[in-house]
């Protein structure tokens, strides 16, 4: 199937930005302290990806973008306001370790992980919507990244 080959791309993608985004910054944090604003950027998205989690049943989550059998729609916790909390979550950690590197490279992994996020949450929204009758629902009334702007 072309969607899960996709889905199977875009995850390897994006462990692997994160990975790099990882190294640069844990040598960023060798060479000297992290900005405070970094650090709580991280911590809100380590909360943010926790609650996601919690508001999941066991064997509901997914990393790849296509629902799992038997799965079903969430619609409680982080996801009452935003489709994909998990993404968003991610962004902000890849935010914060841009913003500890502060170089170049490091925010072009962030800008990278982004659109890897964006294309990923996509090509899952299709899917969720051939899946879920109830999904087009869902999806009118929250935003996809940002509660209440995007």
């Amino acid at each position: 199937m072309p969607h899960r080959a996709s889905g199977q791309t875009l995850v390897i993608i994006q462990f692997l930005t994160l990975a790099g985004q990882l190294l640069l910054a844990g040598q960023a944090l060798v060479d000297g302290p992290a900005p405070p604003g970094a650090l709580v950027l991280a911590l809100c998205s380590i909360a943010l990806g926790g609650w996601a989690l919690s508001a999941n049943r066991p064997g509901n989550f997914n990393i790849h973008p296509a629902p799992r059998d038997g799965g079903r729609l969430i619609d409680s916790g982080p996801y009452r306001l935003i489709r994909h909390p998990m993404y968003t979550a991610l962004m902000m950690f890849g935010g914060a370790c841009g913003w500890i590197t502060d170089s170049f490279p490091g925010w072009m992994l962030w800008l990278t992980l982004v659109c890897v996020l964006a294309i990923k949450g996509l090509l899952e929204e299709w899917m969720l919507a051939r899946s879920f009758a109830d999904y087009v629902g869902y999806r009118a009334r929250t935003r996809a990244f940002i509660p209440f702007v995007f």
